[in-house]
């Protein structure tokens, strides 16, 4: 079971709900959405229950799940490296239904030699689907790992690929 930790002070609140595809857990602040988990037996204690905070953030993941929404409006309160957050906005820029590689994205970044980084960046993701990760896929076209599990990620782009 992961557990959520976070060194900086300030209230944190977590929403849980039922998609057909997955459970979801998001975890944020007053400045916004910060975490989704997935299908995911993770430790909320220590964080508050609120639904209001996130209506938003589940109206649109629910439209996403239906097939209804391609693209996220969010307030988003991201917590990572400079680096991790522009190979995170290189994601958002995968049309939906589309695949890239860690490759192409290393050379989108202007760093072709980065493919590995680009995978550990990646693996960071706190925000699965807002930040499409699950569309990153390995250079040979075959799907490669997801912190979700495999059969989430395929269902996901079977799910962006069905319209």
């Amino acid at each position: 079971m992961q557990r959520c930790v976070y060194g900086i002070g300030g209230k944190m609140y977590y929403h849980k709900f039922q998609t057909d595809l997955c459970s979801v857990i998001l975890i944020g602040d007053e400045e916004g959405l910060r975490r989704i988990h997935l299908s995911t037996d993770y430790d909320i204690s220590g964080l508050i229950a609120n639904k209001k905070i996130f209506e938003e953030a589940e109206k649109q993941l629910i439209e996403y799940f239906n097939g209804q929404r391609r693209h996220f409006d969010l307030k988003l309160n991201l917590v990572g490296t400079n680096f991790q957050k522009t190979v995170w906005q290189a994601l958002m820029d995968i049309p939906y239904g589309q695949t890239a590689s860690y490759k192409d994205i290393a050379v989108k970044l202007g760093k072709p030699t980065a493919s590995r980084a680009v995978g550990m960046a990646n693996g960071k993701n706190p925000l699965p689907l807002v930040i499409p990760c699950h569309r990153i896929i390995g250079s040979g076209g075959k799907l490669t790992g997801y912190a979700f599990g495999l059969e989430l990620k395929e269902a996901l782009l079977n799910l962006e690929n069905r319209l």
